[in-house]
């Protein structure tokens, strides 16, 4: 029957979760039911193992983590009479198998972290059950022993039964008992002892107990030792190693009694030993699978946050230093040679790495695909961490040969260097990982120091990108207007849309701080419909409170992936007809450096939008240094002269040079019936300039700001009194 706690704590779980945990026990049941000595049904046996899934599940996902459910797990076989050696090989078999497949589906750790807890959480169990194991039979064994050592102190009519009995336990026994005086004289001891220590009984008897000291002795051994044969305590249990006479390393689990006679004098000391070689070696390979990297055989994530959160957390004043190391192109390598060659790439700058980070204090690991990391800890960390990124470089730098070729290995490092206690071990991963993005923008195979300025632009960039779609569903994006002027006359010819966003956190940012992060996730055509209806709606909306100054044309910036994306013609159809905007109303504007080398594929949709009656702005003209001849085969309608090339005019008198440019780029744009429109215009002897100089139209903060839509109104309302 379903215990209270546990009914309420299934039904608070998603249906999902439970079945898959139910599928786990039932899997883990069938597996050792039938090694297990127990009155209960294999059914009844099931839910008995349910808690303890449910246990290994929470400790496979729980952060920090924990091992020690996994041990009392080990325990809890043991307690539910599931003792065969076979119940605990097939539990093991069992979680490595279907652990992370049944129970790792929630939460966000990582796939490789969950199958290192996994081995973890097999060494614990293993651990607990064999704990719990041999508790249970050296409190039997101790018993017998006593038992039949009180028998052979017992009367002389007595003797010979008892020293029969006695001697059928002691030989028999499957673990190892010694006897020794209190002056640790070896005085009787069994075969199983004999055998762990080789064999020959002679490298045991004759002995003395002080001879078996060994360098790995726990301080407090030999302390418990002396209180026991002094008679301060009865009993003590420790883990001890002892030589054996071929030089190799016996480790036992170690408990030694006092033994008193009848008016409770120490008399002799019993000794019970376990062999727990095997299992030691065991525990220290799953602890090395667990830690290790399995294709390089460097410390893996686990081990090297282990270091990390020791070198950062420690409050002596020490320093560290950190480098993060990403090579260079390494998914072209993989990408042309296969992933084989790319795994003995890996393998190689492993070994390079390592032969590098020698020095008292340093290690290599490997995070993850071609990341690596290089931990360096002590009170000169300043200069030792610069030094070990220059031997991480210089050890990249010879090529390697794979398969008869040559590679060119490079390396992006990040170095982070500081006093320990300042920072947790993830916010100096973080600051790496930006740093190391920095030193590959920046070209690659080079290294860059952390800089905290640098790294709060990064985060910033990071939750801005990460905000993006949700701002675009919660209206934060607004739209200003800057007004377009006729040079001629002064008057209103339209407006340039220009988006904002109204965040949050950070206020109202302008196009340069959100529109590049679009541009990179995609979001940018979503955003571009937006800004489209947007703008299209309010020209139309001006056109009916102006209808008797003529339509205001509204101008549209088109991304390069707006460009590239194949519904631009038929969205901007759609927006036209809704709103019943005429499309010669609508301007959309190209910047020069999006069509430099653009093929008729990409220059189709802007030669249907033009034929529509849709007039295309070529923007920051004279900034991509393409060809002036280009012009006559692209479908543009307006030149959109870049600020640069009218600086100049805002001195007086003003640049000769610049004027001649900018009258040559006039005269040429009309001579292609291409109308012009200047930028950036900010003094009334600059609009002058450009008014005799043949330019069209104008804007900048000379005639208005970027504002409110009703700020156009206005101005046309003031054209319109004039």
């Amino acid at each position: 029957m379903m215990m209270p706690a546990q009914a309420s704590r299934t039904a608070a779980e998603p249906d999902g979760l439970e079945d898959r945990l139910r599928r786990f026990a039932t899997i883990w049941s069938r597996a050792i039911f039938p090694v297990t000595a127990t009155s209960l049904t294999r059914p009844e046996f099931e839910e008995h193992l349910l808690p303890l899934a449910r246990s290994l599940r929470d400790a496979l996902h729980r952060r920090p983590f924990d091992a020690a459910p996994a041990q009392h797990a080990g325990a809890a076989l043991v307690a539910a009479h599931c003792t065969d050696t076979d119940a605990l090989t097939r539990t093991l078999g069992v979680i490595e198998s279907y652990l992370v497949l049944y129970c790792g589906a929630h939460g966000d750790t990582p796939a490789e972290e969950l199958r290192a807890r996994c081995a973890r959480l097999q060494h614990a169990l293993a651990g607990g059950f064999a704990q719990a194991l041999r508790e249970r039979t050296l409190v039997e064994q101790e018993a017998i022993a006593r038992s039949a050592l009180a028998a052979r102190s017992d009367a002389q009519e007595a003797l010979h039964a008892t020293e029969t009995r006695f001697r059928a336990v002691f030989e028999g026994a499957a673990i190892g008992i010694g006897i020794a005086d209190l002056d640790g004289n070896v005085v009787e001891v069994n075969e199983a002892l004999t055998r762990m220590f080789g064999g020959l009984e002679s490298s045991v008897r004759r002995r003395n107990v002080s001879e078996w000291v060994h360098p790995e002795d726990a301080p407090h051994v030999w302390k418990l030792y002396g209180e026991l044969v002094r008679g301060e305590r009865d009993h003590y249990r420790v883990e001890k190693p002892y030589y054996r006479g071929d030089g190799t390393v016996l480790w036992t689990n170690l408990t030694v009694s006092l033994l008193r006679d009848a008016e409770g004098r120490p008399q002799y000391q019993l000794a019970l030993m376990e062999d727990t070689t095997e299992r030691r070696l065991l525990n220290l390979r799953l602890r090395y699978e667990a830690t290790h990297d399995a294709l390089t055989g460097l410390p893996n994530r686990t081990l090297f946050f282990e270091r990390l959160d020791k070198a950062v957390s420690a409050t002596d004043g020490s320093r560290f230093g950190l480098c993060y190391l990403d090579l260079d192109g390494f998914k072209a390598i993989n990408d042309s040679l296969g992933h084989s060659s790319g795994d003995r790439l890996l393998v190689e700058v492993a070994d390079r790495l390592q032969s590098v980070a020698t020095r008292p204090g340093e290690m290599v690991a490997r995070l993850g695909g071609d990341e690596f990391v290089a931990l360096t800890t002590g009170p000169d960390t300043q200069t030792e961490v610069a030094e070990l990124a220059h031997r991480i470089l210089g050890a990249l730098a010879t090529p390697v040969r794979l398969d008869g070729r040559e590679l060119t290995v490079r390396g992006s490092v990040g170095v982070v260097e500081g006093p320990a206690g300042e920072r947790t071990s993830a916010e100096v991963l973080r600051s790496a990982d930006i740093t190391m993005y920095r030193a590959k923008s920046a070209g690659g195979n080079r290294y860059e120091y952390a800089d905290p300025e640098a790294d709060a632009r990064a985060i910033t960039r990071h939750g801005l990108t990460t905000a993006l779609p949700a701002a675009l569903e919660r209206g934060e994006f607004f739209i200003e207007y800057q007004p377009l002027v006729h040079l001629g006359d002064g008057s209103v010819h339209g407006a340039e849309a220009l988006v904002r966003w109204c965040h949050p956190q950070h206020g109202v940012l302008g196009p340069d701080r959100f529109i590049p992060l679009a541009e990179h996730t995609g979001l940018i055509v979503p955003l571009g419909r937006w800004v489209l209806q947007e703008a299209v709606r309010q020209a139309r909306y001006w056109q009916t409170r102006h209808a008797d100054g003529g339509p205001l044309r509204i101008n549209v910036n088109l991304s390069p992936t707006q460009l590239h994306h194949p519904g631009l013609v038929a969205d901007t159809v759609d927006v036209l007809e809704r709103s019943g905007l005429e499309p010669g109303a609508l301007c959309l504007e190209v910047t020069e450096s999006a069509l430099i080398g653009a093929d008729e594929d990409l220059l189709k949709p802007l030669r249907q939008l033009a034929d529509m009656g849709v007039d295309i702005a070529l923007d920051d003209f004279g900034t991509g240094y393409s060809n002036l001849a280009n012009l006559r085969r692209l479908p543009v309608s307006v030149l959109k002269l870049d600020r640069s090339f009218t600086q100049g005019m805002q001195r007086h008198p003003a640049d000769p040079v610049d004027l001649k440019i900018v009258e040559g780029i006039v005269s040429l744009a009309h001579s292609l019936e291409l109308a012009v429109t200047v930028e950036g215009v900010e003094t009334g002897a600059q609009a002058e300039q450009l008014r005799e100089l043949g330019c069209d139209t104008a804007q900048g903060w000379y005639y208005a700001r970027p504002g409110a839509p009703d700020r156009i109104h206005s101005l046309v309302m003031a054209d319109a009194v004039q």
